[in-house]
Order: C-alpha cells, then sequence, then structure tokens
C-alpha cells in the first residue's frame, strides 16, 4: 500500500526547509520532504570556505550546464544547483542580500497582490536575527543568524575607499534597508565562523518534532495528478520505484531548472512540445520554463607587487595550518570567509559620466575579494598576489528556457540562459569592466598595483570588452523565473500570486522559479523569503 501524507514537499531548500518546518510549527498535519541529496552534516559545508571544495560534487550538486552560444564565446557555462538537505543554502556563496524595494514592488505592478515590498519585508525580517541591529527593516528574532565580517584586510580597505572616491558612495551602509547604494563588507549567512543554512535551522529542528519525514536520496520522476488534481508523487530509491500520496498539496520546491523540467515530465507545459516526446499533456501551460533568468558574472583580476600580503598567499603553508588551527578554536580565520568580500552597488553610466549616482538605482553589484583564481580552473588560487573585482549586472534584459528532452528522469534538461543577448545587456557589461577598471586603478592601489591580468591593458575598445566578456563570464549562480507567477492573463503565466499552479488543484510552486524578474540581489534571500510567505499562503493566513 502506498505511503499517504497531507502534504508532499519536493525538495528541502532554501524554500522546502522553511516550508516544510512552517508547516509542522503550525501542526498542519503529516509532512512528507524528498530530497534527491544526502545529509548536509559535513565538514565541507559548515567551513565558509568549504564553498570552493563542493562545486564539482555531483553527490551535492545538480551538474547542470548551458547550451554553448555566440554570447558565451561558444561555451558552455556550469551551473551547478545545491542537492543537499538545505538546497543550495548548504553550498551557496553565503551572501545575504535582498536586492532592492523596486524588485517587488514590479513584481505586484504585474498584477501580484500581496508581493510588494511593504507585503514581503515582514517575511524577510522572520526570517533573520541581524546581529547586533534590529530595526524596521531588519529582523533579530529569525532562526538565521546574519552577520558581518569578524575581520577585516587592508586590500579590501583599499577597494572599499577606492569606490567610494570614485563614485562618491557612502561606506558600510545597510544595502539592505533603505538603500542599496554604496560600499562596504557583505553581510552574510555566517555565525561563530561557520555557515547558516535552511536545512540547520529550519528542517533539523522540524524532524526533531515528528511532524516532518525526510526522505534522502530519492529522486520524484512524475507529479501525479487525477482530474486535474494532484494527488500525488513517483519516486525512484535504491533502485526501486513506488508512489506516495497525497491528501492535502503537493509543494513543488525543487528549484528553478527541477521545478520546472518535473512539471514538464508530469505532462504540465506546452502541449506540443510534450506531445513530440510522447508526454500525455495535463495541462497546457506554454509558460512552463520560459522567462528563465541568471546574472552573468565577469570578473576583473589585477596582479600586485611581490611580497603584497593577499589570500593567495595567506592559504598556503603553514599560513594555511595556522588558519585552520584559528578556525578549529573559533578565532577569526579565512576559513570563515566568504568568497566574495566587499561590495558596490551604483548605476555604471552615471558614475562613468561622472554624474551622482546617489539617486539612480544601481544596475551592477560588483564584488571583490584579495585573492584571485588561475583562469579555467574552480576557484584556484593564483601562486602570486593579486586582487579579484567581479560584477552583475542587477537586472539583465535577456530572457533563456529550460526544457527536457525526454521523459527519463535521468537525462538533464536543456538550460539556455540566453546571456549577453540582448543588446542593452552588452553595454551595461562594458560599462562594468570599465568601471571595475576605475576602481582598480585608483590612487587607493597605487602603492601596491602591478598589471591588470584580466583583462589586460591590449583589450580596450568596446567590442574588445564584450568580446572578453562573452569569453570569460561565469553565471552568478542565481536562477530564477521558469514557473513565472503572474494573473491567468499573462500567456507566460505558471502559477497565481497564491502561487498555485494555474488551472490545477493541489499544487503549488514555491520556489525561486515563481519570480517574475530576477531580484537585484543574489537570490538566497528572496527565496527564504518566499517559503516563509508560502508558508503562510498553504496555511491560509
Amino acid at each position: 500500500m502506498a505511503e499517504s501524507f497531507d502534504y508532499v514537499v519536493i525538495g528541502s531548500g532554501a524554500a522546502g526547509s522553511v516550508v516544510a518546518a512552517r508547516l509542522a510549527e503550525a501542526n498542519a498535519g503529516s509532512i512528507c520532504v524528498i530530497e534527491a541529496g544526502g545529509d548536509n552534516d559535513k565538514l565541507m559545508v559548515n567551513v565558509p570556505a568549504g564553498f570552493v571544495r563542493n562545486l564539482r560534487k555531483p553527490e551535492m550538486m545538480w551538474q547542470f550546464e548551458s547550451v554553448a552560444g555566440e554570447n558565451t564565446a561558444g561555451r558552455s557555462v556550469y551551473l551547478p544547483q545545491g542537492k543537499i538537505l538545505g538546497g543550495s543554502t548548504s553550498i551557496n556563496g553565503l551572501i545575504y542580500n535582498r536586492g532592492q524595494a523596486e524588485d517587488y514592488d514590479y513584481w505586484a505592478s504585474l498584477g501580484n497582490n500581496g508581493w510588494g515590498y511593504q507585503d514581503v519585508l515582514p517575511y524577510f525580517r522572520k526570517t533573520e536575527t541581524r546581529e547586533g541591529v534590529e530595526s524596521q527593516y531588519r529582523g533579530a528574532t529569525g532562526p538565521l543568524r546574519i552577520s558581518d565580517p569578524d575581520q577585516s584586510h587592508d586590500l579590501c580597505n583599499r577597494f572599499i575607499n577606492a569606490v567610494s572616491d570614485v563614485s562618491g558612495a557612502p561606506k558600510h551602509n545597510d544595502y539592505n534597508a533603505k538603500s542599496q547604494f554604496g560600499t562596504g563588507y557583505y553581510q552574510r549567512f555566517i555565525h561563530q565562523g561557520k555557515r547558516e543554512n535552511a536545512g540547520l535551522r529550519y528542517l533539523k529542528p522540524a524532524m526533531k518534532s515528528g511532524r516532518v519525514n525526510v526522505m534522502n536520496h530519492c529522486l520524484v520522476t512524475k507529479v501525479l495528478f487525477n482530474n486535474g488534481r494532484a494527488t500525488g508523487v513517483e519516486v525512484e530509491q535504491d533502485g526501486a520505484t513506488r508512489q506516495i500520496n497525497c491528501t492535502g498539496e503537493v509543494l513543488l520546491c525543487a528549484g528553478t531548472v527541477n521545478s520546472a523540467a518535473l512539471l514538464q515530465r508530469s505532462g504540465v507545459g506546452d502541449g506540443d512540445y510534450l506531445q513530440s516526446l510522447g508526454i500525455e499533456v495535463v495541462n497546457h501551460l506554454p509558460g512552463v520554463g520560459r522567462n528563465f533568468q541568471d546574472h552573468y558574472f565577469v570578473r576583473l583580476a589585477v596582479r600586485l607587487q611581490p611580497g603584497t600580503d593577499s589570500l593567495n598567499s595567506q592559504a598556503r603553508g603553514w599560513r594555511l595550518g595556522r588558519e585552520i588551527i584559528r578556525w578549529m578554536m573559533g578565532k577569526p580565520s579565512i576559513l570563515a570567509w566568504s568568497p566574495s568580500i566587499a561590495y558596490a552597488f551604483m548605476h555604471a553610466e552615471t558614475v562613468l559620466r561622472g554624474d551622482d549616482a546617489s539617486q539612480v538605482q544601481p544596475d551592477l553589484q560588483f564584488v571583490f575579494s584579495h585573492g584571485s583564481y588561475r583562469p579555467g580552473r574552480v576557484y584556484e588560487l593564483d601562486q602570486f598576489p593579486a586582487v579579484t573585482c567581479g560584477f552583475t549586472q542587477q537586472r539583465p534584459y535577456s530572457r533563456g528556457h529550460v526544457r527536457i528532452l525526454s521523459a527519463d528522469v535521468h537525462e538533464r534538461p536543456e538550460v539556455q540562459p540566453n546571456y549577453l543577448m540582448d543588446e542593452r545587456d552588452q553595454t551595461i557589461a562594458v560599462n562594468g569592466v570599465k568601471l571595475a577598471r576605475r576602481f582598480l586603478q585608483s590612487d587607493q592601489f597605487k602603492t601596491v598595483y602591478t598589471n591588470e591580468e584580466a583583462p589586460g591593458k591590449s583589450v580596450q575598445s568596446d567590442a574588445e570588452i564584450l568580446q572578453f566578456a562573452r569569453e570569460t563570464g561565469n553565471t552568478g549562480y542565481h536562477l530564477v523565473g521558469t514557473c513565472k507567477m503572474s494573473p491567468s492573463s499573462d500567456p507566460m503565466a505558471v502559477v497565481a500570486p497564491d502561487l498555485k499552479l494555474h488551472g490545477m488543484e493541489g499544487i503549488r510552486v514555491i520556489d525561486a522559479s515563481v519570480m517574475p524578474a530576477v531580484t537585484s540581489s543574489n537570490t538566497c534571500a528572496a527565496a527564504i523569503m518566499i517559503g516563509e510567505k508560502g508558508a503562510d499562503l498553504v496555511l491560509n493566513r
């Protein structure tokens, strides 16, 4: 006889962990969480710097890749997503960034009532304990502890001063409060040197309550429907296929790629395309898998004078050993750094013109690290002292898609972000390189600057800069949009503002895939907020 639950939550990531925990807290009924990966109780999860060790581990990461295209110079871009308890919150870059208030007001303007900034702000506050701060913008009692770095570095301070000198940006503002415009050190999902993640802070306490049953290493192959209502799921586990019934709601929290792919395999999506794959159409929703967005990350590197103290030298030999010991003793250590350390948010074109950028919404997010990485290697540090300044475009115009290529759950879906397809994105990428150069070539770095490693002084014209961006850019790991939240009048709509699947009963999508437009930020904080609000929608409150 098939197992049966009131709620089946597919995915234990940023949103799924939150949804399951809040339903359990409300004693809403029996809850089953299905996770394709394993437990997150691993050293390289707890250590913030372990991020760089986990990216290529298939047991912890979905190994997605983009379709190669001319705008990435014929390259495929590696697009890993978390496959572990806590999802990407257990393996991401740890930056806490909500985005601009205008992001959410834009969502509401599309007809998504209840998703404006003032509507979602209480949910952001509910998620966090902002260490040392409570205000109308910041929470003090939430499960996730959000901290500032417990140390600084001369090179990071030089960058912050350079940004302020070049742009007039204020230093060390709370970019998660009234305004993003400014520069300083990033806030992080780190507490006392260890990673904070949704699996640890939301889901595991709920599991201890006895109200949540978690099935690890269990792969959902399809959602089951009967007369327009979700009735359960089919899963693979330990080589066997079985059915899990759901008497209440199936809550799809599998992430931007997997949520769209699972719906398509289940017969929900573009009817003509699904029929061409031999899949029976349950609901013709052509928007499933469309509206796909990601931030495209372009990185510059500058070599410094020999002997300059940088992360490159701190992370090797006896000095690394010392840092490991410091971390184990609970002292400030490079192992407790996030990969991106200092930030800058601003409107590049305005700054490049020399105009006041304080009243213009930032269109670029800059990240700075006092280290650099070998070309073509995954976060392998250079042998010489250097720094890195990268950036992402906050609101890309390019749109892509996710679509399955067969009904086989083990075949990777086609993932096409269409990076830099829109000419406006190309212009902003060029502006980003120009502005990053101004920061790194400012007087603040004069005494340590040697030469520009990437893109290099031979790259000067706009066409050359754009080609550099195409050849070297990477993902921001901020995949969203494939199950667009919008009223049914929108032909690309997949879910309504209550996150119910249009035209279906007993199923909602609650994860980053519902974002109509990507936030002007890293997307982890927003995905957790969606989980909080989604849980309240399920509970009808």
